[in-house]
């Protein structure tokens, strides 16, 4: 069960992974601040809370522009029976956060998510502190301030410092200026975005047939529909190595003409398609 000091209505709660202060919880409070953000250990975890009926919202991270997708995302989405109903992207700002008194010099570990680790490997390895993996990124933070030790230090948000009652000795080390993480807000109901209302991203899954060029002709329809796929991603299913799934985002509404066509294009060379969600097309895409 998610950590919880008091009760809180189950319509008014959004999960998500990690201790409070992790970044997931940076983007509940941005996007939702109106609602009461629910901890839970895990991904499965904050998935079920909503699937449950004991929240109603999950804020998920997928990708980061620097490490990469997230693990288990994207096996998870597919069999969670949510869908997704917005993006959100949180800029990364990764700070080096110490218990107090602490010297940037003293520090010879630092302690974090492995995603969190893989975005600034180039300032560890300049300053000659070892990367050490934690549950998470505000999880570290908070067992480097129990630890009280000058030695090891957080790699986590300045919000997890603030909680925990850490310094940060090192502001912003992240390796890219980029480094934004993308986050997907589920739910229990299918909400489709409002067509006349602006541009959307279509999200879906789909095997493809045991076929010749099944995936060449699969994705056929999407350029001759004049459809653009943002995304396209595979990976594993069942331990099999013959047996490959596919994430995809297209830009577009399933109401509209080309999006019809090139989707139905898709289903004749696929044994399986499930569509995630059609939601608003977030502003910070244009961004470069």
């Amino acid at each position: 069960m998610p950590a919880a000091s008091t009760p809180v209505d189950p319509k008014n709660a959004i999960a998500y992974q990690g201790e409070p202060g992790a970044f997931s919880h940076q983007a509940c409070s941005e996007v939702f601040p109106d609602m009461t953000p629910v901890s839970c250990p895990s991904f499965e975890e904050a998935i079920a809370e909503v699937r449950n009926g004991d929240a109603k919202l999950a804020m998920l991270p997928v990708e980061n522009s620097t490490y990469g997708r997230v693990a288990d995302i994207h096996h998870l989405l597919p069999e969670s029976g949510l869908y997704i109903i917005a993006e959100h992207f949180v800029p990364v700002r990764i700070q080096l956060l110490g218990v107090p008194g602490a010297k940037l010099a003293e520090v010879k570990e630092a302690q974090s998510h492995t995603v969190l680790l893989g975005q600034c490997r180039k300032y560890l390895r300049d300053h000659g502190i070892t990367p050490v993996v934690g549950a998470d990124t505000a999880g570290s933070a908070k067992e480097v301030a129990e630890a009280g030790d000058p030695s090891r230090a957080a790699l986590a948000s300045r919000l997890a410092g603030d909680i925990y009652g850490l310094e940060s000795l090192a502001e912003n080390i992240e390796d890219t200026t980029h480094n934004t993480t993308r986050f997907l807000v589920m739910s229990r109901q299918k909400i489709e975005a409002d067509p006349t209302e602006g541009p959307a991203i279509t999200s879906f899954v789909f095997r493809v047939r045991n076929v010749p060029a099944a995936l060449y002709k699969a994705m056929g329809g999407f350029a001759t529909n004049g459809v653009n796929m943002v995304k396209l991603e595979s990976y594993m299913i069942d331990g099999s190595f013959s047996a490959t799934q596919f994430y995809a985002d297209i830009e577009g509404h399933p109401s509209e003409r080309s999006v019809q066509l090139a989707m139905e294009e898709l289903g004749f060379f696929t044994d399986y398609l499930r569509v995630l969600g059609t939601y608003p097309r977030h502003p910070r895409r244009d961004e470069r």
